[in-house]
């Protein structure tokens, strides 16, 4: 299953509430937050890159390919899942696209088998991930084929994820807090980080 499926993470906002810069490169645990997230998602995909803007070298050590949006003005994370399907959809090598956060370091290990098994009965559907009530819905597992729908809903100024993926088939998967860390915790602010800080030091005593 994990050759069939492609991921990209998506790091291409611009981190208003952190001030600026790039959240996955803050450190956490004596490495970036995108290492953790690169060492949770890359044994699950066939193949990963990192959707980013801007000077693409700084990202130049985690030796991913990185891919900016292809449409103009930052509209937001699902310029990002565009440019990944695009991605696939060129190379023609894989059947499904997974998106997950670039400010996530606790993304969970099985994100991509519950996905693809939510989807079985229906292999063009999107399949969202759920936590605690909430749909998280830029972790999600994504057919092949849907960039035109998705580039013409951005062209017609369309931005809200949970919108289009509303328009198309879908199915939501729940995901349980694993030792008390919901998986999708997402570092926003810096008193997000330093709780990211705490939870990672716990759970390695």
């Amino acid at each position: 299953m994990p050759d069939s499926i492609a991921g990209i993470i998506l790091a291409g906002g611009l981190s208003s509430r952190m001030g600026g810069g790039d959240k996955p490169l803050l450190e956490l645990n004596g490495k970036p937050v995108l290492h953790h997230i690169i060492g949770r998602i890359s044994p699950q995909v066939g193949a990963l890159a990192l959707n980013a803007n801007g000077d693409l070298d700084r990202f130049a050590a985690f030796g991913l390919p990185v891919l900016p949006d292809t449409t103009p003005g930052f509209p937001g994370p699902l310029a990002g899942v565009l440019a990944g399907l695009e991605w696939i959809e060129a190379q023609q090598t894989h059947q499904a696209l997974v998106t997950v956060a670039g400010d996530t370091p606790f993304l969970p290990f099985d994100l991509v088998a519950r996905l693809s098994a939510a989807r079985s009965n229906n292999p063009q559907a999107i399949a969202i991930a759920g936590s605690g009530g909430r749909d998280h819905p830029v972790f999600g597992l994504w057919p092949a084929g849907m960039s035109a729908p998705l580039r013409s809903y951005l062209i017609g100024g369309g931005r809200k994820v949970l919108d289009f993926i509303r328009s198309r088939p879908f199915v939501s998967v729940n995901f349980d807090a694993h030792d008390g860390i919901d998986p999708f915790f997402n570092i926003n602010t810096p008193d997000d980080l330093a709780e990211a800080r705490r939870l990672i030091t716990e759970s390695h005593e």
